[in-house]
């Protein structure tokens, strides 16, 4: 049995480039799809937040539209539900990388907010590839690298295949003109082989001990490459 540690945002809401406080937190999918395969595998799960907050889940996520129809969004309820870790996060700062074997970051706006500046997180992810634990990151979660940032000033994951949310998908859902930065724009500049997908559809891009994914349709089949990983 395996020990993975999920690094969830702690933020409810994301600041627009006006100031607007956009209402959001992780995204249901992705926390939930890779929770129910890393379970399923016999794998132990802990959920680490800053300052140890409870998550919040963006409600846009548990909308039917976007869990094909009324009776897929109330079992996205339940499965939440069922998520006992969440309610009891411990505190990423106190995080021990020692303890555990992999380490996955779901997304949602939320992680744009807290974790793209948060260095507790980002000194994690130094560690996590210096030491070659495997390591998942889907959708907007790859905001977090932009905090894993060397001594000498370099990001760390400069060099490596990535993916996560598009320009294009941001622009679909009618945030990009909005944002005060794109993740793409912001992953590229830091130095990474950014791999953009199809809108929407499942991309998953491995390089080294780093799986990334694009959108949540993704997450599912990142948890596969995760679990593959810890075989």
């Amino acid at each position: 049995m395996a020990k993975i540690l999920f690094v969830m945002t702690g933020a409810d809401h994301w600041t627009l480039q006006d100031g607007t406080l956009h209402p959001t937190g992780f995204w249901a999918e992705e926390a939930v799809a890779p929770y129910e395969a890393f379970k399923d595998a016999g794998h132990e799960v802990v959920v680490a937040t800053p300052g140890g907050v409870v998550p919040t889940v963006d409600k846009g996520s548990l909308a039917p539209e976007f869990n094909g129809g009324e009776d897929g969004a109330a079992a996205m309820a339940r499965s939440l539900e069922t998520f006992d870790e969440l309610r009891e996060p411990v505190e990423l700062e106190e995080v021990d990388l020692d303890g555990y074997d992999a380490v996955f970051y779901p997304g949602g706006h939320g992680p744009m907010e807290d974790l793209a500046v948060d260095e507790n997180s980002g000194t994690l992810l130094v560690e996590a590839l210096d030491r070659g634990t495997p390591l998942g990151i889907v959708c907007h979660a790859p905001a977090a690298m932009l905090a894993a940032i060397r001594e000498d000033g370099g990001n760390a994951f400069a060099g490596y295949r990535v993916t996560g949310f598009t320009n294009a998908e941001e622009s679909q859902v009618g945030l990009a003109d909005k944002a005060a930065w794109l993740l793409q724009d912001r992953l590229v500049q830091a130095g990474v082989d950014f791999q953009e997908g199809e809108a929407w559809d499942p991309h998953v891009v491995v390089d080294r001990q780093l799986v990334t994914g694009q959108n949540p349709a993704s997450a599912a089949p990142l948890a596969e490459e995760l679990l593959n990983k810890l075989a």
